[in-house]
This record gives structure tokens, C-alpha cells and sequence, in this order.
């Protein structure tokens, strides 16, 4: 038995033995969890009731620069919420020079919502890396109050890091999947041997339709918060070590009464569900998932999207649409709450959405984030004749477009974009001028990828590999994709 198997039995003992109901709990070594990027959703998905954290994509850089997550900040308020440990990573791509991974930091680390003490991790599993660069971003990582870790696929990490190196100065974050089946426990025989490995991805499919499924081998997880408490109701609440916008609001909803469930709200099907208010059994696709409430009967909601009613007792909250406390408004300016949406804060002032999309330069109105700051008076923001425009947070190429009087595909053209779907916040683009020819990148399939897991990994679509290689559902070891 080699050393990372002991300590993983024995990790996986430890949570046995300390999983006792004991208030607070500090049991973090053997603890499973997952992970999220944009594909799961504003709320994010848990596998299992008995998961106890979740590590949440802000964003990253990739091929082209800088791109957000706009989940980031609702998955984090989200697992709060159900009283999980929440942590952030960081895509890594192609960030060789210490100029690209301080303006990557500098603009992520302020965004992270998650308490100090936190994993903030990088995930390097694809394009060119640097060792030195890497190092130094842990650095700063620390340096900024949170616990750095590097993720990544051991036979990608060591053809093109150092990791020795980086292993001496932060515990590993790896993944490893024996096969592509429905795995909820890890198999031990099947992990990767490497020094200072802190937690182990050990499945793409923790569940059927795929999710990655994680465990924590030496209690890094715990990192940030100071345990739990679990109510005589079964209803646990992590302590962070600190608040953030995104805390704050899980903490709300964590802290709202079943009865107090209104229209709006966003609620998640206890796995320990069983039966619809009507009395037939609820499908186990349903179970784990978040829906909005529709509408509210005594004791009854109704969940949208499925027009299905859930008993209160088979419901948690995940969010709420509370509304905002008045010290989040300065009179001319308000920070944006969870459950906001500019229409509703127009109307609470008296304006109209238009009016602060123009104010605050927003181009795309259907996206605003937790902890932004809007002028609601002053003077608008004018589209005046100019070459070049700075992408901004919510931006799509499409609105973009349309306010310089101009085409997606105009714009596409001008500035080598070859997917309208993906720019970043801070790009410049180019609004009138000489077209350029459109650029592309490539990435050389694993063993055990598919179109979906590499399209979640580049910020891509599924779609779009497929127009771009001109491929169906087959790919193999060793090719070659466009993106």
C-alpha cells in the first residue's frame, strides 16, 4: 500500500470517526465535495446530502485574456446557503509571464467571495505554463490572505510544470478517474502518487449526467471557516472567518423560515425528498436541483420550469428576494444585492433600467452582480464616434454591436474573434477600421475527454468544436481541436 493510499484510508477513517453530531464540527479530512463553473448554474449542484464544500470558478485567463463567471457570486451565496464550505479557483491558461499573472490577479483577488483563509486555487490543465510565474502567483495568492493550491492532471503538471517545486510550497489539487461510470466513493487504488497531494478529484460522473465529485484528504477545506453548527432540525450554517457580499446573502437565506418562502425565491429539492404534495413520487433527476418558486399555497410551493408543487418540509432556500437593506443606497449611488435585477432597482428609485444602463455603462441590462456599485444620478454614458471600446462585465458582442450601430459579425471580423459567444472583460475591441484575419487556438485530447469536458474546461461550447473541427461526437487520444 503506498503512502497516498494510507492517508487517504486513514483520512477517510478520521471523517468516520469525527462524524459524530458534534456542534460546531471540525471534520473536514475524508470530506467529499464537488466543483462548478458556468455550466452548473446559478446554484450550482450538489451530488450528494452529504457533501460539505464546493469549489467555485470566478473566471480566468485563457487564449484570448481575461473572462468572468457571472455564476461565481449566486454559487458561492448558494452553497452557503445549504451550509457548505465554499472556495474559488482561477483558470490558468497560457499565463507564462509575471506582467499576465499580476494583471490576472490583480483583477480576480478583490472579486473573490469566498472568507479569507479560503482556497483560492489555479487551475493549470491546459495551454503553455511557467513554473516561476506560478510560484509567484501563490505568493500573492497567500499574501492576500487565502490558501493557495494548483489543480490539475498529474501527467499534464509534470510534461509541463516543475511540480516538484510547486509541491514543496502549496498541497496539490489532482484529478484522476479510473473510468466514466456513476462514481460517488473514490477508489484508492486508482489515485495519483505524488507528494503533498491535498485534495483529489477523483470522478468527472459523481453523478449520471456528470459533475466532479472531490475529496478532501487533510482537512484543507476547513481552511476559512470555523466549523459548523447543525440545528435540531438537521439545518447546518458554516461559520466563514469572514463576510463578504456573497456570504452575507447565503447567511440570509440559511437564516430564512420555510414558512417566510415566497414568490421568487429560489429553493433546492432535499435528496431526502420522497413524495409531491401530490403524493407521487418525485424523480430522482429532480432531487439536488434548485428551481424558483412560481408560487406559493400554504404549505405548498410551486416550482418553476417543472410547474410541480414540493411540500416546504422537501425544499431548503438557496436564495431569497428579500428586499435590500437601505444602508446599501447613498442616494446617488446603490450596491447591487442578491436577487436584484435592474428593473426592480429602477423602479424602487424612480428611474428607468435604460436610464441606469446609460449611467453605469452597461450594455447588456439582464447583467449586474452582487456588490456593484450603480450611480443612480449624473451624466449618462454616451456611445460617441470612437475607434476602440473596452469590454466591460456583462458585455456580449451582440449589444456591443448594437450600440456603435454596427454587426456581430462586423465586429468579429474587425478584431479576429472566431466565437461571438466568448470576449472578456477589459478587451479591447476595435468598432471601426480595417478587418483582420480570425485567429484560433488549438488543444490536444486526453485520454478520457469528451467534447462536453473540453468545452467546459476552454470556456467553449459544444457546438462550436464541432463547426470548428468538423467532427461529431468522436474524438480520440492525440487530435488536434480548434476553438
Amino acid at each position: 500500500m503506498n503512502k497516498l493510499k494510507r492517508l487517504a484510508v486513514a483520512s477517510a477513517s478520521a471523517a468516520f470517526l469525527f462524524g459524530v453530531s458534534v456542534s460546531p464540527v471540525f471534520a473536514a479530512k475524508g470530506d467529499q465535495g464537488v466543483d462548478w463553473s458556468i455550466y452548473n448554474g446559478t446554484a450550482g449542484q450538489f451530488g450528494y446530502a452529504s457533501d460539505k464544500f464546493a469549489i467555485a470558478q470566478i473566471g480566468g485567463y485563457n487564449g484570448n485574456g481575461l473572462y468572468g463567471q457571472y455564476t461565481y457570486n449566486s454559487q458561492i451565496a448558494s452553497g452557503i446557503a445549504q451550509g457548505k464550505r465554499m472556495h474559488t479557483y482561477i483558470w490558468w491558461q497560457n499565463v507564462t509571464s509575471y506582467a499576465v499573472a499580476d494583471s490576472t490577479l490583480d483583477y480576480f483577488l478583490p472579486k473573490v467571495q469566498t472568507p479569507k483563509g479560503s482556497i483560492v486555487a489555479l487551475d493549470v490543465e491546459s495551454g503553455y505554463q511557467n513554473t516561476d510565474v506560478i510560484l509567484h502567483a501563490m505568493d500573492r495568492i497567500r499574501k492576500a490572505g487565502y490558501t493557495p493550491m494548483v489543480y490539475g492532471y498529474l501527467n499534464y503538471l509534470q510534461n509541463n510544470t516543475d511540480l516538484s517545486r510547486i509541491a514543496d510550497k502549496v498541497q496539490l489539487w489532482l484529478a484522476e478517474y479510473p473510468n466514466y461510470a456513476v462514481t460517488p466513493t473514490p477508489n484508492y487504488n486508482y489515485f495519483p502518487s505524488f507528494k503533498n497531494i491535498g485534495v483529489v478529484q477523483f470522478t468527472s460522473t459523481y453523478v449520471a449526467g456528470g459533475l466532479d465529485g472531490n475529496i478532501d484528504l487533510t482537512g484543507i477545506t476547513d481552511n476559512g471557516y470555523n466549523g459548523s453548527t447543525t440545528s435540531n432540525s438537521g439545518k447546518t450554517t458554516v461559520k466563514p472567518e469572514t463576510r463578504t457580499p456573497a456570504t452575507n446573502a447565503g447567511q440570509a437565506a440559511n437564516n430564512t423560515y420555510k414558512a417566510d418562502i415566497k414568490a421568487g425565491d429560489t429553493v433546492k429539492v432535499n435528496f431526502s425528498a420522497t413524495n409531491w404534495a401530490s403524493g407521487e413520487g418525485i424523480p430522482s433527476w429532480v432531487k439536488g436541483k434548485s428551481y424558483t418558486v412560481a408560487q406559493v399555497s400554504g404549505n405548498k410551493v410551486l416550482l418553476g420550469g417543472i410547474m410541480s408543487w414540493a411540500n416546504k418540509s422537501n425544499v431548503e432556500i438557496v436564495t431569497t428576494t428579500s428586499a435590500p437593506a437601505p444602508s446599501t443606497s447613498t442616494g446617488s449611488t446603490y450596491t447591487v444585492q442578491s436577487g436584484d435585477n435592474l428593473s426592480t432597482i429602477a423602479a424602487k428609485y424612480g428611474t428607468s433600467s435604460a436610464t441606469l444602463a446609460s449611467l453605469n455603462g452597461i450594455s447588456n441590462p439582464n447583467y449586474i452582480y452582487v456588490g456593484q456599485v450603480l450611480k443612480l444620478s449624473g451624466t449618462t454614458t454616451s456611445y460617441a464616434s470612437t475607434s476602440t471600446y473596452t469590454v466591460k462585465y456583462g458585455d456580449n458582442l451582440s449589444t456591443i454591436a448594437s450600440n456603435y450601430g454596427t454587426t456581430t459579425a462586423s465586429l468579429q471580423a474587425l478584431n479576429g474573434i472566431s466565437n461571438a459567444n466568448y470576449i472578456y472583460v477589459g478587451q479591447t475591441l476595435k468598432v471601426s477600421g480595417t478587418t483582420s484575419y480570425s485567429t484560433t487556438r488549438s488543444y490536444t485530447v486526453r485520454s478520457g475527454d469528451s467534447l462536453w469536458l473540453i468545452a467546459s474546461r476552454l470556456g467553449t461550447t459544444v457546438s462550436h468544436l464541432q463547426s470548428m473541427n468538423g467532427v461529431s461526437s468522436l474524438i480520440y487520444p492525440g487530435q488536434t481541436l480548434k476553438y
